[in-house]
């Protein structure tokens, strides 16, 4: 069968859920039996978002692989490329698999990829042109991936918004591949219905205004998405439906929610995947059981997100990033899952590091995760916060950057090193607690250069790492450069520090923790990009069990 491409775009504005949305389709043609994947577009000049800044871009999701990206041979230019938009997140948690770096195409690999191509001869007596070179290479990465994964359907999110100049390349590869494939692609358009409170109306003039700009392009939507704040009435889907020039049925109401998990289940009521399935010539086809692609395990799944038993937890969450929750996107959804896991609903106390007073009432939270991050920017903020959590005996999680400066808490407080820290940020420091990696050093450019992707973990016995995954190797995603000093951790063991687990040579520490009562665990991995909802990460799982037992200890 001929490899079926769905290409969503998004209109209005950025931030109304498309990825959610793209993945919430994802899963429609999953319940269908099908064989599927997702490729994402930021048309950004940047290779990967690895150096972007997550207050300006939200989170860098870390792929399981990392993938060798070299242009042309004969140049010796290979780009390390693990780091990718925070969509890849959410498309892996709703669909349950793995997805190779090379389905998150920006612009900067496109052109980079023409110019080198350029240079080496490969246009010879051509002119290079948005049209055809920069379409082809669009094209080409598409089919390509299409044809090596042997997929029935490819979706294809073009990140930003209609309108926007830095995509119109890509609208314009889109509508190149609707020719070039007829009958095998479908359009889908998102947009926003803004609800008007004072008048208790919805307003379909951003929408219609929306689809004309995507028409221009040459581009007619099968099938328009509505986010708004309610669901969408009758006289609003026929007036959308008509200035937009699409059916009735193929406007689809998207409203605010309880879980981002029910999404499938809103799109399935309104015949969402079988309009889908209709557009693409998709037959119907037999369904094996499978605990995440079935629809009826899903519905079943649903509803552990709407149903908390056991009552609120609440976390703390000191960072520096506390301004744009996207920021720690995967972990604020690993914490849910282990909180549906658990039958509690998790609530999230943000702290912004860069104010020392966020610590004065640290002790009315039942537990506290240290975020991750880089540079020195609130960082005294989220030592203090560590420093709380081990003195007042609060259940702690550190994530990469927060197991980091809990171990200089500890350095700081138990061996009466005041001056303990990171290199990163104190290069002089006479006591480096933190400090680079040996492969590191040998490092001039940034992006896409630092230990990515998953490593092999090595667990030793007896930990409570142990006791969450009760696994001797384990493996889990990576991103830093900077590591826990050996000779150090050494000198914290006479005061209950343990290195819960290592890489295979034993040089590297991957996680500690503190021996005794207290549920204190520093990880210098990233389990929140494995997590799924029907499979909380082991670590995160262990922490809200240990915070809903130190809840229930305090009230009584």
């Amino acid at each position: 069968m001929l490899t079926k491409f769905v290409f969503i775009t998004g209109g209005v504005m950025s931030g109304i859920g498309k990825g959610v949305t793209t993945a919430s389709i994802a899963k429609l043609l999953q319940f269908r039996g099908y064989k599927i994947s997702v490729v994402k577009i930021d048309p950004y000049f940047n290779i990967d978002p690895g150096t972007l800044s997550p207050i300006e871009h939200g989170e860098t999701f870390v792929t399981e692989e990392v993938w060798k990206c070299t242009p042309v041979d004969c140049f010796g230019e290979t780009f390390n490329i693990a780091e990718l938009d925070q969509d890849f997140g959410t498309y892996e948690r709703f669909i349950g698999k793995n997805i190779h770096p090379s389905h998150n195409i920006t612009s900067g690999q496109i052109f980079i990829d023409i110019i080198l191509k350029e240079r080496h001869g490969d246009f010879l007596g051509k002119t290079v042109q948005l049209i055809p070179h920069a379409t082809d290479a669009i094209k080409g990465r598409l089919c390509q991936i299409a044809k090596d994964e042997g997929l029935d359907v490819l979706l294809v999110e073009c990140g930003g918004t209609v309108g926007d100049l830095e995509s119109m390349i890509f609208l314009e590869a889109f509508r190149q591949m609707r020719l070039e494939h007829e009958g095998n692609t479908c359009l889908i358009h998102v947009t926003l219905v803004p609800y008007n409170e004072s008048v208790g109306e919805l307003k379909s003039k951003p929408t219609q205004h929306s689809v004309r700009q995507l028409q221009s392009a040459g581009l007619q939507p099968d099938i328009v998405i509505c986010r708004s704040a309610i669901a969408l009435d009758d006289a609003s889907r026929k007036k959308i439906s008509l200035f937009c020039n699409v059916s009735p049925g193929r406007v689809i109401s998207n409203p605010d929610i309880d879980t981002i998990y029910e999404l499938p289940l809103i799109f399935e009521k309104q015949s969402l995947g079988d309009s889908i399935c209709s557009i693409l010539k998709l037959q119907p086809r037999l369904i094996e059981f499978s605990p995440v692609e079935n629809y009826s395990e899903w519905k079943k799944l649903v509803e552990t997100y709407k149903d908390h038993p056991d009552g609120i937890v609440n976390i703390a969450m000191p960072g520096k990033y506390t301004k744009n929750k996207d920021s720690y996107v995967s972990i604020n959804e690993a914490l849910k899952h282990a909180g549906a896991h658990n039958g509690v609903n998790i609530k999230i106390n943000w702290l912004d590091t860069e104010n020392m007073n966020c610590l004065s009432e640290v002790e009315k939270y039942d537990g506290m995760l240290l975020t991750p991050g880089f540079g020195g920017r609130g960082v005294e903020g989220m030592i203090a916060a560590a420093d709380a959590a081990i003195t007042k005996k609060i259940p702690y999680l550190g994530i990469c950057y927060g197991s980091q400066l809990m171990f200089i808490a500890l350095c700081r407080r138990y061996l009466g090193y005041a001056d303990a820290n990171t290199t990163e940020i104190d290069p002089k420091t006479t006591h480096p607690a933190v400090d680079m990696l040996t492969d590191q050093t040998r490092i001039n450019m940034l992006g896409g250069t630092m230990r990515l992707g998953a490593h092999e973990i090595h667990v030793k016995h007896g930990t409570r790492l142990f006791d969450a995954y009760n696994k001797d190797v384990i493996h889990e995603r990576f991103r830093h450069r900077y590591h826990i000093n050996n000779d150090y951790a050494k000198q914290l063991g006479a005061n209950g520090l343990v290195i819960s687990s290592t890489d295979k040579s034993g040089e590297i520490i991957n996680s500690i923790e503190m021996a005794g009562e207290q549920f204190c665990v520093g990880v210098q991995f990233h389990p929140e990009f494995k997590s799924r909802p029907w499979a909380p990460s082991p670590i995160y799982d262990a922490f809200v069990k240990a915070c809903k037992v130190y809840r229930d200890r305090s009230r009584s």
